[in-house]
């Protein structure tokens, strides 16, 4: 606030030192605490001299921190106090809780806060929200002063979701984001029944293929199984990728290998990268009667447009596909796909 003149001394009611009477002397210094003090003026000040209040003006008068009185006080003189009232519009320090919220409401504009808690050269600015007995709280303080910070946080326009938390977009604005880490979808799908009958090397049959039901239940969205030729993902992201196929050896004849394959595509079908992942058991003729093979393909998928990656349906393949049964059951996994989504892009 500006003022027409002198600014007005800061202060309420400060009670001068002691003053000891110099025989023959009629100015003296004012100070409070060794510190020379100036009043407003001759009007705000309370003179008391051998018990008697002076009239401002006519008994005394000042001039910066000097009061002069009207004649020389001689020995036995006594100046029993001198208060200073400092500017009347001074309301000074208030009382504890005397000061009610509706005195709190801080305006802020385009150029400054509407509050500022400052350090005090040494201690960073900081702001304590205490517990209903304040008795303890938290604290939200700034970064230390050699970080130079200046930067401000918008928050978001509502508050959120359960388990998500903020995220800022590298310019100060605030949004409400799913927590990373946890996992959002699995899925896992399997073969229903036993098949035989291989025509090739990379023989495709999804006919018996459908989601595992066996104790399990989908988490998320889920895979989509699309016209038994390839699988569509929910949502964009990192999943883990896994083919397991368990084999049944039906005769002594050599079967030199079997193979589970996943074969993908980035650009929704048209091209396929084969064997992108794949899983080899080899040597796998029977001695005699039956032998249980396994084979495993795991793959990290990266789904950039869920229009545009797939993964190929059931692939499995051997080199003797007339020698080989791939095991299927509806009630356990022995051949099928496993889908997880690891993380967001």
């Amino acid at each position: 606030m500006s003022y027409i003149g002198k600014t007005p001394t800061i202060g309420n009611f400060q009670v001068c030192d002691a003053i000891s009477v110099v025989n023959g002397q009629a100015a003296y210094t004012m100070q409070v605490n060794s510190v020379n003090v100036v009043p407003e003026s001759a009007n705000h000040m309370l003179v008391s001299l051998n018990g008697i209040l002076q009239k401002p003006g006519g008994s005394f008068t000042v001039s910066g921190s000097t009061i002069t009185f009207a004649s020389n006080l001689a020995t036995g003189d006594v100046i029993d106090f001198i208060t200073l009232l400092g500017n009347v519009l001074d309301l000074g320090t208030p009382s504890d809780a005397t000061v009610t919220n509706a005195k709190t409401n801080f305006t802020s504009t385009s150029s400054a806060a509407g509050l500022q808690i400052k350090g005090d050269g040494t201690t960073d600015g900081t702001l304590q929200l205490n517990c209903s007995q304040n008795s303890h709280g938290i604290k939200l303080k700034s970064p230390a002063h050699s970080a130079g910070a200046s930067y401000t946080l918008t928050f978001p326009t509502t508050d959120g979701n359960a388990n998500e938390f903020l995220q800022t977009n590298g310019s100060g604005v605030m949004t409400w984001a799913e927590a990373g880490g946890g996992i959002t979808e699995i899925d896992m799908f399997n073969l229903t029944t036993a098949k035989h009958s291989f025509t090739s090397k990379s023989a495709t049959d999804t006919a018996y293929i459908s989601r595992f039901a066996s104790n399990f239940t989908k988490l998320g969205t889920g895979m989509t199984l699309v016209d038994e030729s390839h699988f569509a993902f929910p949502s964009t992201g990192y999943y883990s990728v896994q083919l397991t196929g368990n084999f049944t050896t039906t005769t002594t004849s050599e079967t030199r290998y079997l193979i589970a394959r996943i074969d993908l595509s980035v650009n929704g079908g048209s091209n396929w990268t084969d064997d992108y992942a794949t899983g080899y058991q080899n040597g796998t003729s029977a001695t005699s009667g039956n032998d249980n093979h396994g084979a495993i393909a795991r793959a990290i998928v990266r789904v950039s447009n869920t229009s545009n990656v797939y993964v190929r349906g059931f692939w499995l393949a051997a080199d003797n596909s007339s020698a080989i049964s791939v095991d299927g059951t509806s009630t356990t996994m022995l051949s099928g796909w496993t889908f997880i989504k690891l993380a967001d892009l």
